[in-house]
């Protein structure tokens, strides 16, 4: 199993979790969050904003279901047709195993 941990505009999260439902896998986690890539934020003039809101989408899927899950991701998630800077990012971290809680069932 493989735990994606993306992180993309707020005005992207539903287009994100609508079509990874819609492939099949529903179960995600939202959590708003603030920062900066590369760019190193966002300057207006005078003003620099360094903590841009952007919102953290987390979902545990099995290995083979990894590319899928990506592909769905990056298209929900860009901007245009070639994307943008601050469109957001994507890691994959190795999930060694999960328990449901209410059942005590554990998935390897």
């Amino acid at each position: 199993m493989v735990m994606i941990k993306s992180i993309v505009r707020p005005e992207k999260s539903k287009a994100v979790i609508d079509n990874l439902l819609e492939a099949g896998f529903p179960a995600i986690t939202k959590v708003p969050v603030v920062g900066r890539g590369k760019q190193r934020g966002l300057k207006v003039g005078e003003m620099t904003y360094d903590e841009i809101p952007k919102e953290m989408l987390i979902t545990v899927v099995a290995d083979k279901d990894k590319d899928l899950v990506l592909s769905v991701i990056m298209k929900s998630a860009r901007t245009g047709e070639t994307g943008n800077f601050g469109d957001g990012k994507i890691f994959v971290y190795p999930v060694e195993s999960s328990y449901t809680i209410s059942s005590g069932f554990k998935e390897e």
